[in-house]
């Protein structure tokens, strides 16, 4: 293994490392990250590391460089094996050990990879923390040392907490699955069939090739063949996974995708009534549905900032019991440690179910009505994209519009908002606008796009 030279700068995003495989990580890179990352930890007082991987093709070779690095940094490495995110950071806790790597490029396309970081107990890596590594790696001081190498299982003890943190009804709850082909397809079968409910699995053979669909639930295309089967099999629920197992998606008994911030609010719906906790986290991508509901649930809420360590990070440091993001990130403190899975979504999903006797379409019935655009997403250099976020601004202050500047520019208006904002794991914009009613809609989307695409060149 050699040192990496000249590591291309863009792979360090805002919350983790992640590019094309092998053009922008390769062996080396993996080695030379793992060095760095096991040099970096020492300097914070650590001196063990847990190393996870997900099933894409790159990952176990790019895992056995990773470890090499660490280990010849002087660092100890717990190697978990092919998991899932979050069995990942269950480890941390079984383990003890707050400093990690896990090997994933989540549902990014299949030649990406990337490697999600964990240095000390503040949690995932993002912000300012990717930066002072990527500059710490560059500068290239590392340490020198002989690691040892420990092999540890995870799942039984994961299954263990799933099992004791789930509490069925009386009503038996029918199921469809899709495990899209990801990490999940290794682990969702064995995990459901520890409890009463009927469930059939889709794309439940691991190829990190994907053949079926992408493995992104948050994009409803994805969705068709198990909107599909939950209609033939007059399921009550599908439920989908990504390709690191750590979010969720949902479709009712119709047949329909449920936006997660539709989710969200039937979870809070079920937990805040139970908790004198009532503080409730979400993204800037949601829906005001979200806000007018914990307003009515008496909760206090927060919007803030998209991105898995982000919102991680807020979730403890703002004492939250439940939180979620657009994307399918969803996060329970009630009587789980607060970690997002993809699986353990669902299993909270049956549980609701099995507690009541109305239909997942009817719960949602009486949800407060906004019109909404799905997440669009627009391609925009690496070099570039933050620049145009600048002039949207800029565009924003001379037309004295309200403003949240919280991640991007979200405009704020009385009946409906516009979200502007950079991708941190890509070179693009993403865009998504919300309105009381379509015509307000489609004036806000021709707007703000217009201007978007004005800069975005």
């Amino acid at each position: 293994m050699n040192i990496k030279e000249n590591i291309n700068p863009y792979i360090f995003r805002g919350y983790d490392i992640r590019g094309v495989y092998p053009k922008d990580i390769d062996e080396d890179t993996a080695y030379t990250i793992g060095l760095s990352f096991g040099s970096y930890i020492q300097n914070l007082g650590k001196k063990q590391c847990i190393v996870g991987h997900d099933n894409r093709l790159s990952s176990p070779s790019l895992t056995k460089s990773l470890i090499t690095g660490i280990l010849s940094s002087g660092v100890d490495v717990y190697d978990i094996g092919l998991v899932t995110t979050p069995m990942y950071y269950y480890a941390w806790e079984v383990l003890n050990i707050p400093s990690g790597i896990m090997v994933t490029a989540s549902h990014n396309p299949k030649d990406d990879n990337g490697f999600k970081m964990a240095f000390d107990e503040r949690g995932n890596a993002c912000g300012d923390m990717i930066v002072d590594f990527k500059n710490f790696t560059f500068h290239k001081q590392f340490k020198q040392g002989k690691g040892n190498l420990y092999q540890r299982d995870i799942k039984e003890e994961y299954f263990d907490l799933m099992k004791n943190s789930i509490h069925l009804g009386s009503r038996r709850i029918k199921a469809v699955i899709d495990c899209g082909n990801g990490a999940t397809s290794l682990f969702a079968k064995d995990l459901y069939c520890q409890f009463p409910l009927d469930f059939e699995v889709l794309f439940g053979e691991s190829d990190a090739t994907f053949p079926n669909h992408h493995p992104d639930p948050s994009v409803e295309s994805n969705l068709d063949a198990l909107k599909k089967r939950v209609v033939e099999t007059h399921a009550y629920v599908g439920l989908a996974f990504d390709g690191d197992g750590d979010r969720i998606g949902i479709v009712d008994n119709l047949g329909r995708m449920v936006p997660i911030d539709q989710y969200m609010i039937l979870m809070m719906r079920d937990i805040l009534p139970k908790t004198d906790k009532k503080r409730i986290l979400f993204d800037v991508k949601c829906s005001k549905a979200v806000e007018d509901e914990a307003k009515r649930l008496g909760a206090q809420y927060e919007m803030y900032r998209t991105g898995n360590s982000y919102m991680k990070a807020r979730m403890f440091s703002g004492d939250y019991i439940f939180g979620g993001e657009l994307s399918g990130h969803v996060w329970f403190r009630d009587h789980f440690p607060g970690f997002d899975s993809g699986m353990y979504g669902g299993l909270r999903m049956v549980e609701l179910l099995s507690h009541h006797t109305e239909s997942l379409s009817e719960l949602l019935e009486d949800l407060p009505i906004y019109y909404s655009t799905n997440e669009l997403k627009f391609p925009s250099p690496d070099d570039q994209k933050h620049h145009v976020i600048e002039k949207i601004k800029e565009y924003v202050k001379e037309h004295g519009y309200n403003m949240s500047e919280v991640d991007g520019v979200k405009v704020l208006f009385d009946d409906g908002w516009a979200l502007l904002r950079v991708s941190n794991t890509g070179p693009n914009i993403t865009a998504r606008f919300e309105a009381k009613t379509k015509d307000r809609l489609q004036q806000l989307e021709n707007e703000f796009l217009t201007i978007l695409k004005k800069y975005n060149q």
